[in-house]
């Protein structure tokens, strides 16, 4: 990252917004130095611009990060996601972790409920992989003879999975109620594989709801 729009992304970070005029104070540099840089993060992805209606004049275009400039950001996610498997495990058990997991997987697949039901498998496997690269990971889907196949080349939570293999339960539990069909995982990235493949068998029934 380029000093200088470090420094922008920094200051929009510690007071969630900042105009032109905020940055050419707390940068030294002239309208048209941070407009130039601030284009350029735009162009990235890393900041978002909307306008603002002031008393008088002009609205003025105040920025602050979008989603994947706050990721730039270190999080504890990972940590706190660790400490909480372990508690869990701790107090309630291996199976009622696995149920818990199990849980958590439907409450995400029904997020996407209006996308995916009075879909054919076909249609259902497709949504499914776009879904899960909007998600993060990048992901496509084939057929193989009778069954489908959606492989996953990023992990949604690899520091967790290192750590907690049982999370991986949970992604396969998120294909399958996204799919409505049975789906196995037939290679794993945490087992050094290429990728992470789901098995989907047509006609195969699986539990449903947990």
């Amino acid at each position: 990252m380029q000093a200088t729009r470090q420094q922008i992304l920094d200051f929009i970070r510690r007071n969630g917004r900042a105009t032109v005029k905020d940055l050419d104070s707390h940068l030294g540099l002239t309208s048209t130095g941070v407009r130039q840089h601030l284009t350029v993060l735009e162009r990235e992805g890393l900041v978002e611009a909307h306008e603002e209606r002031g008393h008088v004049g002009r609205p003025a275009l105040v920025y602050q990060l979008s989603d994947k400039g706050d990721a730039l950001y270190p999080k504890q996610y990972d940590q706190l996601s660790n400490t909480l498997i372990e508690e869990v495990r701790e107090v309630a058990g291996g199976q009622a972790l696995q149920t818990l997991l199990r849980r958590v997987a439907v409450r995400f697949a029904d997020s996407y409920s209006e996308r995916l039901d009075g879909k054919s498998l076909p249609e259902r496997v497709s949504e499914a992989t776009a879904i899960i690269n909007e998600r993060g990971s990048e992901a496509d889907c084939v057929k193989d003879g009778d069954d489908w196949l959606i492989r996953q080349y990023t992990c949604p939570f690899p520091q967790v999975a290192r750590q907690n293999s049982c999370v991986c339960a949970s992604d396969v539990e998120f294909v399958r109620q996204m799919v409505g069909s049975d789906a196995r995982l037939s290679t794993s990235l945490l087992r050094g594989d290429r990728c992470c493949t789901f098995r989907i068998r047509p006609g195969q029934a699986f539990a449903g709801r947990v």
